[in-house]
């Protein structure tokens, strides 16, 4: 009876037991599942970087490449450049020039002989028919004649220049309008260029072009073609060099057209200005720990910069760039590089 009272006491001290080991595990994990949830009530905070809103000037540009060359007539001056050819065949008799030679114009470049007649009898007898007329012991038709028949056996320099081109050597044969020489004034240049017709509605002469090169140079557009070239659907344009520009004829050039100047605008990073759900640009505005969208309209852009106005824009203002793409409309951010246990933000201006 004794043993039987002992085992029935013994049962019930461990159902006690488990009974209140049940009860401690229950409380202890409601107080588990209160602790868990206990973060989704602390606001998440977004690591990002930052920049700086700046007053500046930007363009917009036509870009595109261009080659050097002499600069055309104009109504007040007459080309640069000329290619000089034979004006009857024969064999060059003497070249009086070389590549590279600076010459005035009248000068004889080559001199010719062509059948019986050789450069220096011609030259004689034109000399001669002008003594007699200043005589008045021959006609003007004789003394026309003579020239003539003396400037079909030279090439003459039409312009003063350099020679950029020479063709031919003593005792080669030409023939009529083959190609002899070339002089340019190598300080009357220009550059043209070929732009498609879709980039140039702003074109308009008077407008700065800047030539990228060695050393970058700035000339004007002084020509803008009224017509598309229906083979390739582009606009000829062309601009005026300085006589310094130091460029070269036939050289290959980039050439930037500033079609437009915006001067004293805020710009933003590029990369702050995002699109958002709706498909509108905003910016990330700072403000203390937070960051906060703000709708912009947004203009020019150059050199990784972007034309922005809007409400609330001002100078030296911070903006999210790093991080600013599908950030929420209004959240904590922490600035990257900033100690852990700090999310107040401390811009530094871009420079």
């Amino acid at each position: 009876m004794k043993q039987k009272q002992i085992l029935i006491g013994g049962v019930i001290v461990v159902v006690l037991g488990l009974g209140i080991y049940a009860l401690v595990k229950s409380r202890g994990s409601a107080s588990g599942s209160d602790d868990e949830a206990a973060p989704e009530n602390v606001p998440s905070v977004v690591t990002v970087q930052l920049g700086t809103i700046k007053q500046m000037t930007l363009h917009h540009y036509v870009s595109g490449y261009g080659t050097v060359e002499a600069a055309p007539a104009t109504a007040d001056l007459p080309a640069a450049g000329a290619q000089l050819a034979a004006s009857s065949a024969g064999v060059v008799a003497k070249v009086n020039a070389i590549a590279g030679q600076q010459v005035q114009k009248g000068d004889v470049l080559a001199e010719l002989n062509s059948g019986t007649a050789t450069f220096d009898s011609a030259q004689a007898q034109a000399e001669r028919q002008k003594k007699l007329y200043e005589q008045q012991n021959t006609s003007l038709k004789n003394l026309q004649d003579a020239e003539a028949q003396l400037a079909a056996l030279q090439v003459i320099a039409p312009l003063s220049g350099t020679v950029t081109r020479l063709a031919v050597k003593p005792g080669e044969a030409v023939d009529v309008n083959m190609p002899v020489a070339e002089v340019i004034d190598l300080s009357r240049l220009a550059v043209s260029s070929e732009t498609p017709a879709a980039e140039a509605a702003d074109l308009n002469t008077g407008q700065e072009v800047q030539v990228q090169s060695a050393t970058p140079v700035t000339a004007t557009l002084s020509f803008v073609s009224p017509a598309v070239d229906a083979k390739n659907g582009t606009i000829l344009t062309r601009a005026l060099l300085p006589a310094d520009s130091g460029l070269r004829p036939g050289q290959f050039v980039q050439l930037k057209i500033v079609t437009a100047v915006h001067t004293n605008c805020l710009a933003a990073p590029s990369e702050s200005v995002v699109t958002d759900e709706s498909g509108h640009s905003v910016i990330a505005l700072v403000n203390g720990d937070s960051a906060a969208q703000t709708p912009v309209t947004t203009g020019l852009r150059e050199d990784g910069w972007v034309e922005i106005t809007g409400a609330g824009l001002k100078e030296g203002a911070s903006v999210v760039t790093l991080g600013a793409y599908g950030l929420p409309e209004k959240t904590k951010i922490r600035v990257l590089g900033a100690a852990d246990e700090s999310t107040t933000t401390n811009s530094t201006p871009a420079k």
